[in-house]
C-alpha cells in the first residue's frame, strides 16, 4: 500500500507565510478536516477518512512541522508552533479549500490543535472531536509522581533547544519507533510500509517535533491557562474518545473535559492509542453521531 489515502486528491495549500501544508482530499458533502497525532502523519486517517467521505468532504493534512508539510525553523520563537499559529494553519487550510465553517477531529497532537482552534475559532468549527487527549494544562497537572514516566517524552522535549534533537536524531527510528510498539493495543496494527512511511517523516522532522512539544510546555500552557482564566470554553458539541487514562493514572478525565466543553459525550474505548487505525470503524461511528448533534 503507497504511504497515501486511496482515491484522495493530495495538494499542497499555502496557509500562512513560507507554509503550505501537504494535505489530502476527498469525498463530497458537508467537510469535515481530520488532524493526525505522533509519531504519524495524515495516513493514520486513511480507514476513517475513505469511511467518511462516502458523505462528507474530507480534509486530511500534515501538521505544520510533521510529513510532507512544511518545517518553519523555531529558531527562539515559541509563536511558530503554538498550538495557536497551527490552529490558525487549518482554519486557513479550510478557507482556502472553500469551506468557511467545518466539523474537526483531531487525535493526540492534532487534538490539541482541534482544542486551540475550537476555542479560537469558534465561528468556523461546528463540532469537535478529541481522540486520547487531555487539554495541555489538564495534561501538565495530571503528570505526577512515578506514574509520569509514561510521558518521559513531553519532559525531554520541554527541554531547551540543543540537547533534545541530538539525542532523538542520533537514534530517530528506535525513539519514534518506540511509541508506535508500545502505544499500540498490540502486534500488527501498522502494515511495513505505514510503519516506515511514520519512521521516515518523523526521522526528517526531528527539530520541528521537538519544537511542537517544546511549545506544549510554555506558551500552550499560556494561551490555555488565560483562556481558564477568562472563562472560555467550547461552545459546539464535542466528543472525546480516551483510552481509560484516568483509571492508569488518577484522574476523572470526563470531569476536567467537561470544564471546557458543556455540551461533551465522553467515552472511552479499549483500543490501544491508535484508535483511528486499532477501531476505524468504531471511530468513524462517533464521528457520525457527533456530526448529527
Amino acid at each position: 500500500m503507497p504511504a497515501v489515502i486511496p482515491g484522495f486528491e493530495y495538494r499542497r495549500v499555502p496557509v500562512a507565510e513560507g507554509v503550505a501544508l501537504h494535505t489530502a482530499v476527498g469525498g463530497a458533502g458537508s467537510p469535515v478536516v481530520l488532524l493526525h497525532g505522533f509519531p504519524q502523519t495524515h495516513l493514520m486517517w486513511r480507514h476513517v477518512a475513505a469511511d467518511l467521505a462516502a458523505d462528507h468532504t474530507v480534509i486530511c493534512p500534515d501538521l505544520r512541522g510533521y510529513g510532507g508539510s512544511d518545517k518553519p525553523a523555531e529558531d527562539g520563537d515559541p509563536e511558530v508552533y503554538a498550538k495557536r499559529t497551527m490552529a490558525a494553519d487549518v482554519v486557513a487550510l479550510a478557507r482556502a479549500l472553500g469551506h468557511e465553517r467545518f466539523a474537526l477531529a483531531g487525535h493526540d497532537r492534532g487534538a490539541l490543535v482541534a482544542f486551540r482552534a475550537g476555542l479560537d475559532h469558534p465561528a468556523a468549527v461546528t463540532h469537535l472531536a478529541c481522540l486520547d487527549v487531555l487539554p495541555t494544562l489538564d495534561m501538565w497537572d495530571a503528570m505526577r509522581g512515578t506514574s509520569a514516566a509514561v510521558g518521559f517524552h513531553l519532559y525531554l522535549m520541554a527541554q531547551p533547544p540543543g540537547l533534545p534533537e541530538r539525542m532523538i536524531a542520533a537514534s530517530a527510528d528506535a525513539f519514534f519507533g518506540h511509541f508506535l510498539d508500545v502505544w499500540a493495543s498490540g502486534p500488527g496494527v501498522f502494515p511495513p510500509d505505514v510503519r516506515a512511511a511514520y519512521l521516515d517523516a518523523c526521522r526528517a522532522a526531528v527539530p520541528s517535533i521537538v519544537a511542537d512539544y517544546r511549545a506544549s510546555a510554555g506558551i500552550d500552557v499560556d494561551h490555555d491557562r488565560a483562556d481558564r482564566e477568562a472563562g472560555r470554553r467550547l461552545g459546539m458539541p464535542v466528543s472525546v474518545l480516551p483510552q481509560d487514562w484516568g483509571a492508569v493514572l488518577g484522574f476523572d478525565a470526563a470531569a476536567l473535559w467537561r470544564a471546557w466543553a458543556p455540551d461533551l459525550r465522553h467515552g472511552t474505548l479499549t483500543a490501544g492509542h491508535f484508535m483511528a487505525e486499532e477501531a476505524p470503524a468504531e471511530v468513524a461511528g462517533a464521528l457520525r453521531d457527533l456530526l448529527k448533534r
